[in-house]
């Protein structure tokens, strides 16, 4: 790379801007901050981190209940399931969950009305996909503590022309100029079949944006991938050449659980309190739909756990932050106790964390939270009573074995 400019702010900042021979660019800014505005932002963080840890809490209790429920609610869904023929919908399961499974027809296929793309007949779903060549925004930090507690952070803004879909807002880079994004002609955006019908039942078109577009469609005319290139030349693209690619749904039939409701269907709701309804493509038995539908909820019962314990770990990171602060006027030091307030702040998460989820089970699930608690304390009495043993063993091999 090779200097364009340089300057500096009356901030104290210094900038320069780089940039290279594939056309991108780097433009690095040095900011400067005093340890007596650390140590005030740091106590100001302090309130963020006291709003942080009972949202934590909150959603460690609220996603057990909610893993609860859902299981329960599946539960109870697949205790009264009714496999039910495709053919016509019958009076007498008004209002019940039924399986439905069955090939599916359409009044008119989906098509794309701005580039005249139309899919074979009997497609249910057409999904276009537009990417725009643009620049792209990315940063990185370094940041020096100084004797004394002041910080220098250098920060490295650079910009690439990369393909991607929506768009990215050039009037929030922190350099604009040179790296305008114009507004695409054509958006990401989906369509359906009109009156779509499972034997006799009618699938709304609600109900039908939950069926995947996974096969890709070749357009006449189209590009190696089967698309279409919006541009001057597809080897040298320019900002604001568009890539664009249609995927259809068009799997021959459908797997549908829901309440019947007429001739079509609605969520069913359990007395858990969770609605039920799912739609597959393919032939799909109940069983294996609900056994997806249950993996699923483990899956996401995880995810907000992990979620919330580092939510947790960032509440007490920031509450115990003025202690590095005040201890960076040595940066050595400060660099000692910033490892151990953050190892303090992951004990304290990984205790309380698991024990408000202990409590949300206690709560809604009262006898199995109980076995579990019961299980805990065993637990840790069983390894506190070893601790104590070893001493008393080591002490008498001691006294049988003379100098």
């Amino acid at each position: 790379m090779s200097g364009d400019s340089g300057s500096h702010d009356p901030g104290g900042s210094y900038q320069d801007s780089f940039s290279d021979s594939s056309g991108g660019s780097s433009f690095t800014e040095v900011t400067h901050q005093s340890w007596f505005q650390r140590l005030g932002n740091a106590l100001v963080g302090i309130l963020f981190g006291l709003i942080l840890l009972p949202v934590a809490g909150f959603l460690l209790f609220w996603n057990e209940g909610r893993a609860i429920q859902t299981a329960r609610s599946l539960d109870e869904g697949a205790g009264v399931i009714r496999t039910v023929s495709p053919d016509r919908p019958d009076p007498a399961h008004e209002g019940m969950l039924v399986h439905v499974v069955g090939p599916t027809r359409v009044a008119r296929t989906p098509r794309d009305p701005d580039l005249q793309v139309v899919p074979p007949e009997g497609t249910l779903r057409l999904t276009r996909t537009v990417e725009m060549y643009q620049w792209q925004e990315q940063t990185s930090s370094e940041t020096r503590t100084r004797l004394g507690g002041g910080q220098e952070t250098v920060t490295t803004y650079s910009y690439r022309r990369v393909w991607a879909e929506g768009r990215f807002d050039s009037a929030n880079f922190r350099q604009p100029d040179g790296h305008q994004n114009p507004q695409a002609r054509y958006a990401t955006r989906s369509f359906n079949a009109e009156r779509v019908m499972l034997g006799g039942f009618q699938i709304s078109d609600t109900q039908l944006n939950g069926v995947p577009t996974e096969t890709p469609l070749s357009i006449p005319g189209g590009n190696a991938d089967g698309g279409r290139y919006i541009g001057q030349d597809p080897g040298n693209p320019r900002v604001g050449d568009l890539r664009i690619t249609w995927r259809v749904a068009n799997p021959g039939a459908l797997s549908v659980i829901g309440a019947q409701m007429g001739d079509g269907f609605g969520p069913y709701a359990t007395r858990a309190g969770d609605a039920l309804f799912m739609i597959q493509p393919g032939r799909v038995p109940a069983a294996v739909m609900f056994q997806q539908a249950h993996d699923e909820n483990r899956l996401f019962t995880w995810l907000m756990r992990l979620a919330g314990l580092v939510l947790m770990f960032l509440g007490f990171l920031v509450i115990f932050n003025p202690f590095r602060v005040l201890a960076d006027v040595v940066p050595f030091i400060g660099s000692i106790v910033g490892f151990g307030t953050a190892l303090l702040a992951a004990v304290l998460a990984l205790v309380i964390a698991p024990t408000i989820m202990a409590i949300g089970w206690l709560f809604y699930r009262p006898l199995v939270g109980i076995a579990i608690l019961a299980a805990g304390i065993a637990l840790a009495y069983g390894l506190t009573r070893l601790r104590r043993r070893r001493p008393a063993i080591a002490s008498t091999t001691g006294q049988g074995n003379p100098a």
